[in-house]
Formats: structure tokens, C-alpha cells, sequence
């Protein structure tokens, strides 16, 4: 089962009942990160790992971590959050649901040492990281490989330039499209980067080690020491100073480069769109047989898709706000975030939405060369205007640029051809001979579009998709350690 559609309408929020669960493929993947029962399986590993680095320090023995680490596997969500009726403290009431499950021997171990932020922030860590490599990037990786082979495909396509809406000089629309492959693979290293910098803690109440400065000479293991036990369990580093939390700059620099890459995702679904317009008609998608556009106007056909995904980035970029609000937190700790933090996730869930549409909806989009051909002549002389300025200057006109334009705006309000006008310039008609080919091809004037297409795509797919690329490290698993989010 892949779990579409799963419609739930007592939800509250559209992102559950209408994308997450209603987008096929999104929930079956995220779920396993992004629910609150993920969320309450990773705080639930924690304490496995604090137990086993407890043993291997030689403070409890390798069965009581066992006994933990099987108590841990069985405690539910539910039951959690019903203990935390009666605790009105959620990592408690956690530690509770494990302690009742263990014997008297082993209950001291459970959670000893450790305040409710190093198992809240760690296991939201985890969980992030874990969803952006396990999701996210690989369907950010299937969006750049579409979009390298649109490119290549196109590289040659002559397109005219839009600048503020208007006409600029050509260029070929797989260079259009190479600037997206070029954005977006900067965007996806940037996620990367910052899913591996996430740190965990393990350093108690104020980030000081006081606790575990009480273990004495109960074992070798210093302080450090115990905290990279734990937090080596994990496969996360430890950060350099905590206070009762982890800095929390480290998960803002995800939801940032997050955030960033939607806003491409964004840009592109806008452009694309755009190009789909009655009047453009440059892009297209063929007609769904059942699909419908309209209530009451039944020839209609939208890129619906493509608006959810510039409405979703702008329904979730404005949660980085909130992500720096987070950022201050008074003196060693204050709770100021501890609604606003159960949000975080919905971002990353959001976008996920937003890559497996646009992703899709690219891949039923088909190029119209002819109307891009319609536009570029319907453009005519004005194009080349850039290529007639700068051959002018070259030939020794030194106000090449005003003659030009003066040309342009003569044409314009007499309905001339430019060339016409130009040849009865005697101060330009000895040097419009070379120009000849400029204005009767511009089509022609796509400067390095091709070459430079070629190359973007080429570097690209090295860094994403090559053999030494992202894609191959991922495959590898050369990432930290999913987490073990089942039971």
C-alpha cells in the first residue's frame, strides 16, 4: 500500500488532510520522520543510547541497557501522551511509560544524567537529518536529473529573452533552464551540508556536565567522554558548548537552506506556468481526460500544479520567521519555543509536498518550438538591438548606443522596419553592411546559450549524479545512520 489517498477530515490542517496524506507517496515516506509517533520514537532512542553508553562505561550492565532498550521498543505514543496528562511534562511522563516497564535494578539507568532538552533536541536532530536524507534529497536529486535532460534536450532551442516582462535578446530555452539546474544544485548541497551539521547533546541540565561530574570514580569515562558515547550511538557529533539546549543556530541553517531551495522550486513553477499562458503557449501539458479547470467552463486546462507549488513555499517560507525567533532563549534556557518548535516540521513536510509535485508536473510538460519561433519573430528587429549597439561601437561610432536608440524609438512611433530606418541614417549606412545576418537571423544571437548549457549540466551531474556525486554516497550509505524509528 502506498497510502493514497489517506483522508482524514477531523484534521485541522490542509497540510495533512490535502497534501501529506493526500500527495501519492509523500506519507508512506515521511511518516517514518515527520509524525509525532517518529517524533516519540527518536526521544525513545535516545534513551536506548544513553543506557548503552551507560554499559559501556561500565556503570550498568550490558542487560540492563538491554532491558531498557526492549522497554523503549514497546512504549506507544499513547500511552505517553496520557501519561503526560497527569505529569504535564512530556519528556517525565516518557521516562515514566519506560520506567514502569523495567525492573527495579535497572530503573536508576533511565535517563540518568540527562535534562528533557538533550533527548528533545538530539532526537530532533536526528529525525530532521534523517528526513533529508532519506526523502528529501533523493527527490531533490530525481528533480535535477529531469531538469539536466530538459536542458540538454533543449540547449540548442532558440527562445526569446524576457527581462521585466518584456522582450530582451535570445537565448535557448535549455540555457532557460540550465540557470534552474544551476540554482537548484547549489540549493541541494546547501541542504546537505547543513542536514550533516546538526548536533545533539548529552551534557545535562546547563550543558555543564555538573551530574556527571557526581559519577566520580564509578568509571573511566569523562564527561566528554559519556556524552560522545551516547551521542555515537546516534551517529551525531556533539556540539562544541550547549547550555540546556543545543545552539539552535545549527537547525536553523537547515530550515534556511530548506527554504531557500523551495523558493527555486518556487521560481521555477512560476516561470513554467507563465510559459503555459493562453497568449505564450511556449510549454504545454496534453488535456487529462477526467482532469477539469473550470465549474462552469468546461474548455479549461490549469497548471494547477504548479500554483500549489508557489502557494505551498508561500504558505511555509514565512515559518523561517519563526525558526529565528527561536533562535533566543534566555540565560541557560527558557520555554518560549516549546509550541512554536512542534511546527518546525511541518516545512520539511511542505516541501516534500512541493518536490514530488513539481516533479512530476515537469515530466508531463512538452516544449512547443513553434510558438517559441512565433514569439521570437513577433519580437522581430528589436532583439538585435544589443548586437547592432555594441557592432557599431566596435566600428568607431562613439555614440553608437544613442543612434540605436533614437533608431528604435523612430521606428516605433512610425511603424518602420529598424533596418529600414538605420539605412537612412547616413551617419550609420557604411557601416550596416556587416550587420546584415544579426538582423535578418537574430535567432542566431544566443551567444554561448548551447556551450554554456552543456557545461552547467555537465558540472551537475558530477556533483549530484556522477560516480563520486551525491546520489553515489547516499547509495553507498555514506551518511550517518538512519534511525530506527519501528519497534
Amino acid at each position: 500500500m502506498d497510502g493514497y489517498p489517506r483522508f482524514d477530515f477531523d484534521d485541522v490542517s490542509p497540510l495533512d488532510y490535502r497534501y501529506y496524506k493526500g500527495i501519492r507517496g509523500v506519507y508512506d515516506r515521511a511518516r517514518p520522520y515527520a509524525s509525532e509517533s517518529a517524533h516519540i520514537r527518536y526521544q525513545l532512542k535516545v534513551e536506548v543510547a544513553l543506557a548503552r553508553a551507560l554499559a559501556k562505561a561500565g556503570l550498568c550492565t550490558a542487560e540492563v541497557a538491554d532491558e531498557i532498550a526492549a522497554a523503549c521498543h514497546e512504549v506507544t505514543p499513547e500511552e505517553v501522551y496520557l501519561e503526560e496528562l497527569r505529569t504535564k511534562h512530556h519528556v517525565r511522563a516518557l521516562v515514566n511509560c519506560v520506567g514502569r516497564r523495567v525492573s527495579e535494578p535497572a530503573r536508576p539507568w533511565v535517563h540518568l544524567l540527562l535534562t528533557s532538552s538533550d533527548v528533545t533536541d538530539t532526537a530532533a536532530a536526528l529525525r530532521l537529518r534523517d528526513l533529508t536524507i532519506e526523502v528529501l534529497l533523493p527527490d531533490l536529486l530525481d528533480l535535477a536529473r529531469l531538469l539536466i535532460d530538459w536542458a540538454r534536450a533543449t540547449a540548442e532551442l532558440p527562445q526569446v529573452g524576457r527581462t521585466h516582462g518584456q522582450f530582451a535578446v535570445p537565448v535557448t530555452f535549455g540555457f532557460t533552464v540550465a540557470g534552474y539546474v544551476h540554482r537548484l544544485g547549489n540549493r541541494i548541497e546547501a541542504v546537505e551540508r547543513a542536514a550533516h551539521c546538526l548536533k545533539g547533546k548529552a551534557s545535562g541540565a546547563v550543558g555543564a556536565y555538573n551530574a556527571h561530574t557526581l559519577l566520580g570514580d564509578r568509571t573511566t569515562f569523562s564527561p566528554e567522554e559519556l556524552e560522545q558515547a551516547v551521542l555515537g550511538e546516534l551517529g551525531i557529533a556533539p556540539a562544541a558548548h550547549a547550555t540546556q539546549i543545543v545552539p539552535p543556530e545549527y537547525a536553523g541553517d537547515l530550515a534556511w537552506a530548506v527554504t531557500s531551495c523551495f523558493s527555486v522550486l518556487a521560481n521555477i513553477a512560476d516561470d513554467v506556468r507563465h510559459l503555459m499562458r493562453s497568449e505564450i503557449g511556449e510549454l504545454g501539458t496534453a488535456p487529462d481526460a477526467t482532469e477539469v479547470g473550470s465549474s462552469t467552463m468546461p474548455h479549461k486546462t490549469n497548471p494547477f500544479r504548479f500554483e500549489m507549488v508557489k502557494s505551498l513555499w508561500k504558505s511555509f517560507a514565512p515559518r523561517l520567521v519563526t525558526t529565528l525567533l527561536d533562535q533566543v532563549s534566555e540565560h541557560q534556557r527558557d520555554l518560549t519555543n516549546g509550541a512554536s518548535a512542534r511546527f518546525a516540521v511541518e516545512l520539511f513536510v511542505a516541501f516534500s509536498c512541493a518536490t514530488t509535485v513539481l516533479t512530476r508536473a515537469l515530466a508531463a510538460v512538452r516544449v512547443n518550438p513553434a510558438r517559441m519561433r512565433r514569439h521570437l519573430d513577433a519580437a522581430g528587429e528589436q532583439v538585435t538591438t544589443e548586437a547592432l549597439y555594441v557592432l557599431l561601437a566596435l566600428s568607431g561610432h562613439a555614440d553608437a548606443y544613442d543612434l540605436v536608440h533614437a533608431a528604435v524609438r523612430r521606428a516605433q512611433s512610425s511603424g518602420e522596419a529598424l533596418s529600414g530606418v538605420l539605412r537612412a541614417d547616413d551617419r550609420l549606412a557604411s557601416s550596416l553592411g556587416g550587420l546584415s545576418d544579426v538582423l535578418v537571423h537574430p535567432e542566431s544571437y544566443t551567444g554561448l546559450a548551447a556551450e554554456r548549457t552543456e557545461y552547467v549540466c555537465g558540472l551537475w551531474e558530477r556533483r549530484l549524479l556522477g560516480s563520486d556525486g551525491m546520489a553515489a554516497r547516499l547509495a553507498r550509505g555514506n551518511r550517518p545512520r538512519a534511525a530506527e524509528v519501528t519497534p
